[in-house]
């Protein structure tokens, strides 16, 4: 579960942090007004991602649990600061087309919760690939969605003329709505390899899925599935527990109220023959 390439193929299709686990949304439908929007998003997301999974996890040893959400924002907000700078500094015109997004990164729920989930709890070269595959994931879902509105609304992918002089763009994709329609479109297009994939007899368990049912090996220790499911599994045994101790308590207590009579009686016929 932990080697690179499980790693990678784990962010781009298994849990595509887009198509699947459905996180983000904010950034992925604001954005992707053009291919090159969503990849520049899609990378410094990455970057962000990849560095704080590696200071998370060589750092998971001395944060304290109860302020390790506080800590992870630090962290995250540290390299997002930095990578704000290089955009600014080198790649201007990104960074005035992706404008307020930026620093919204710190919020991300992708990175957060990969930093949660993941890196918190596992060493540092996994949680590096972890990162890096999130992030591309993440990347590859922007710039497909990004690659189509721009095709539909402009008739460009990455500011080159591509359709006919005749094509008429539809304004609408470019737009707010049309972010909606081309997630649902390629949402259902995977929707659809899934279930020709369950036809052809292979496992496509794991996809349109973020949990793999694989308890013993998750690294979600919040997952609410797994927390129900201890509960249950613990309530018969501890039933049965309380069941095998209850007869074995009750002659301990028996012979404890016996002592107390006696004593009692003792203490009574010494009154008397005192008296």
């Amino acid at each position: 579960m932990n080697s690179a390439k499980e790693r990678l193929v784990n962010g781009i299709v298994k849990e595509n942090p887009t198509f699947v686990l459905m996180l983000g949304m904010c950034p992925t439908l604001a954005v992707t007004t053009s291919a090159v929007n969503g990849l520049g998003m899609g990378l410094t997301t990455m970057v962000v991602l990849a560095l704080s999974n590696v200071f998370i996890s060589l750092l998971r040893g001395i944060i304290p649990d109860k302020v390790r959400i506080p800590a992870f924002i630090v962290i995250i907000a540290s390299f997002v600061t930095v990578v704000e700078l290089l955009l600014q500094g080198y790649i201007p015109f990104l960074y005035d087309a992706l404008g307020l997004y930026i620093p919204l990164i710190v919020v991300n729920c992708i990175i957060l919760g990969r930093a949660e989930a993941y890196a918190y709890k596992n060493p540092v070269l996994p949680s590096l690939f972890d990162g890096i595959g999130m992030g591309l994931g993440f990347s590859v879902a922007l710039t497909c969605i990004g690659a189509v509105r721009e095709l539909l609304g402009a008739g460009e992918i990455f500011g080159i003329h591509v359709m006919p002089e005749s094509f008429v763009p539809v304004s609408i994709f470019v737009m707010a709505p049309g972010a909606f329609f081309v997630l649902a479109v390629l949402t259902a297009i995977q929707n659809k390899v899934k279930i020709i994939g369950e036809k052809k007899g292979r496992d496509m368990s794991k996809i349109q899925s973020g949990c793999g049912q694989d308890c013993l090996n998750c690294a979600d220790s919040g997952c609410a599935k797994r927390l129900y499911d201890d509960k249950e599994k613990q309530a018969p045994a501890q039933k049965k527990a309380e069941t095998t101790q209850a007869p074995a308590q009750a002659p301990e207590q028996k012979a404890a109220d016996t002592e107390e009579e006696m004593a009692a009686d003792k203490q009574v016929k010494e009154e008397k023959e005192n008296g």
